[in-house]
């Protein structure tokens, strides 16, 4: 018996070690560095060219056609779009498991593949793991071109952290789909409560030349995954369309701690709210120098809201960590909104009545140093009033979190989130 609990005594031992040293070498422990930026008003003429050249973002047009916060017409709309293609459809994204969407989604991709319309599909390796490859072999089986974003290597197992974290539905290179929902049932809210409340989220539909600028993003990883673009015979349009707006594309591909532009987007984002700062972020993971901006505004006279996750989430110990970290917020004055019915999972910011940035980042450490994110900002009026009203209804479904209630929270809920935060880095 001694034998025993000594050999197990050593393997913790040795288990410990290995983790701790993971940890040191994938920079856990690195020193944050300093930095003072401030920023212009997003009233500025010259916003988006400062923001887009602080963040590697590229410039164009284009417009948004559709808006949507219901997770049944989103899915609905995603299927009504690739039955219109004529000739190509591209599709990325993060998360897909089994059930009724994915095979919805897989029928309708097989239809198009057997009409003759060529189909791409780019899942991230990590994200659609769940799916049997049965699944795939019928897609392929059809015609489909499958390909897996940054699947696991022996020779570089750390690099398997990063992420393809992008929504992205493309059609005959004329009309773009982009928003937060994965294909899986857990948006129906089929994984919640018994009363399937569906998960709070938002997608939306872009044409015009920015379109020409997704087709390349796609292409981009589609050729990281080892497939084949042929630029001679796919020259995306840039068809125009009525009343186009400024729009600008954050990719935030591969980044790293000294070079992340969603990162740099978000805490420009910041510096430029003059009036009104609302953030919607599942994740609610922001390092302290954002903290720190967030304060800043705030003391400006910024009235800085953040809606968030509540009760009902997909990541229980990250929904322990975010509210671990509250603290640094509430103090600061920073009204956090936890969404009640259901998870709240889109990723929104509006800055004053000028700008919205939308897409797949969260306000963490996963969406700044690990994963290719995509974000676009535009000034669009129409945009900005639809996300307005997107956030007051997510408001009036939320709690405020009141600091003295927070300061209140159980052991439980204290201990699972110290201990989950010694991996912060990489929720």
């Amino acid at each position: 018996m001694i034998t025993f609990l000594q050999g197990l005594g050593l393997f913790v031992l040795w288990l410990v070690s290995v983790v701790i040293v993971w940890l040191y070498l994938s920079g856990h422990f690195r020193k944050a560095e300093r930095y003072r930026l401030i920023g212009p008003a997003a009233s500025d003429p010259h916003f988006a060219e400062t923001v887009s050249s602080m963040s590697d973002s590229l410039i164009t047009s284009g417009a948004v056609t559709q808006f949507w916060a219901n997770i049944d017409k989103i899915q609905t709309a995603r299927l009504a779009l690739i039955e219109k293609a004529q000739h190509l459809i591209q599709f990325e994204t993060f998360l897909m498991t089994p059930g009724d969407r994915a095979e919805a989604f897989a029928a309708a991709l097989q239809r198009k593949a057997t009409e003759g319309v060529r189909v791409q599909l780019l899942a991230d390796s990590y994200g659609a793991k769940s799916l049997p490859k049965s699944y795939w072999q019928r897609l392929r089986g059809a015609g489909v071109e499958v390909k897996f974003f940054n699947p696991f290597s022996g020779r570089s197992p750390l690099d398997y952290l990063r992420r393809n974290h992008r929504k992205l539905l493309i059609v005959d290179q004329q009309i773009a789909m982009i928003g937060g929902a994965g294909i899986a049932d857990c948006w129906d809210g089929k994984d919640q409560s018994a009363d399937n409340v569906p998960w709070y989220d938002f997608e939306m539909e872009w044409q015009g030349a920015v379109v020409a600028l997704l087709v390349g993003f796609f292409w981009q990883h589609w050729l990281s995954a080892g497939g084949q673009v042929n630029l001679d015979a796919h020259q995306p349009s840039l068809s125009s369309v009525p009343d186009p707006s400024q729009v600008f594309i954050a990719p935030g591909e591969d980044p790293s701690f000294g070079d992340s532009p969603i990162r740099s987007l978000f805490q420009l984002c910041i510096l430029s709210a003059r009036s009104r700062l609302w953030i919607a972020s599942p994740y609610l993971l922001p390092e302290e120098q954002t903290c720190e901006m967030l304060g800043t505004a705030r003391q400006n006279g910024v009235d800085v809201r953040i809606l968030t996750m509540g009760p009902k989430s997909d990541k229980r110990y990250v929904y322990y960590v975010a509210r671990e970290r509250y603290g640094a917020l509430l103090k600061r004055g920073i009204k956090i909104h936890e969404y009640q019915p259901s998870m709240m999972h889109a990723k929104i910011v509006l800055v004053d009545d000028q700008w919205v940035s939308l897409g797949s980042a969260n306000l963490d450490p996963r969406s700044y140093f690990h994963n290719d994110e995509l974000n676009l900002c535009t000034p669009s009026q129409e945009l900005v009033q639809r996300v307005e009203h997107f956030f007051e209804e997510g408001f009036s479904r939320s709690q405020l979190i009141q600091h003295s209630d927070w300061q209140r929270r159980s052991p439980k809920e204290r201990v699972m989130g110290r201990l989950w935060n010694c991996l912060y880095w990489q929720l």
